[in-house]
């Protein structure tokens, strides 16, 4: 009975983006209705789903959530129902209308997610409602990365949860993330691999001083983190720090998934 080790899987975005109609067209049922009281909470509840030959939890918080006429209510609780899920899963599945675009209020649900270190595919649905002549699904993608940036290395998904299309490519790509969040690197392959570079492009030298990186390894956290060993760790600024993070991702193929990077006193 390992439903511990299963993915967990949250469905977020805005409201009306589609994301209870992604679940049912994934799970292929009509999904049970909550009935709302005024100022219920409740925390998540998993259910475990065996589909595309793949297991999984999804994480779902339908307790949170409020009927209110007032539309800043009902942002609220949703934009609550999103903090809820992401603390409770490994891979959001971040749902957008593709009529509405990547908003703001899509954004913090992005940047939450990130923050919190889990795993994100964005799925942009409704697709089919685009006018394909104005935007070519290269120049909508570009758009998003644009603005995630500098997270990129993040999957996008089309899909018509209507048509029903799409929806396993959605799934087998947030198992791929969610692989690639619980993935352990061998220090000595990652120190076989990044010395050289480093050496290569060491980091600037500061008030006359070089600091140098003697070893690397991957730490024991549930999500990718990396310590870089090095004799001056206070004089690496941010920018060597994502030079190192993107020659990461470069080998060892972290896409979908916040990778930390920490230097270290040695």
């Amino acid at each position: 009975d390992n439903d511990e080790e299963l993915p967990r899987f949250a469905v977020v975005g805005r409201p009306n983006a589609g994301k209870s109609s992604f679940i049912n067209a994934l799970i292929g049922e009509e999904r049970y209705i909550v009935t709302d009281i005024a100022g219920t909470t409740r925390d998540a509840i998993d259910t475990k789903y065996n589909r595309f030959g793949f297991e999984f939890n999804l994480v779902d918080t339908a307790g949170i959530r409020r009927k209110s006429k007032v539309k800043e209510d009902l942002e609220f609780y949703s934009v609550m129902r999103s903090v809820r899920a992401i603390e409770h899963c490994d891979v959001c599945l971040l749902v957008v209308d593709a009529t509405r675009g990547f908003d703001g209020q899509v954004q913090n649900i992005f940047w939450l997610a990130e923050r919190n270190r889990k795993g994100i595919v964005i799925l942009v649905n409704k697709w089919d409602l685009v006018e394909k002549e104005t935007k070519t699904a290269k120049a909508y993608e570009k758009h998003i990365r644009e603005e995630i940036a500098p997270f990129t290395d993040v999957p996008v998904v089309f899909i018509s949860v209507l048509n029903k299309q799409r929806i396993f490519k959605a799934i087998e790509t947030a198992v791929e993330v969610y692989k690639n969040r619980t993935k352990r690197i061998k220090t000595s392959v990652l120190n076989e691999v990044l010395l050289p570079i480093i050496e290569h492009n060491p980091p600037p030298a500061l008030k006359g001083k070089y600091v140098k990186i003697k070893y690397i390894m991957q730490l024991p956290t549930p999500q990718p983190q990396f310590a870089f060993f090095c004799n001056l760790p206070q004089y690496v600024k941010e920018p060597y720090k994502r030079f190192l993070e993107n020659k990461l991702r470069e080998h060892f193929d972290f896409t979908g998934v916040p990778v930390s990077v920490y230097m270290r006193k040695k």
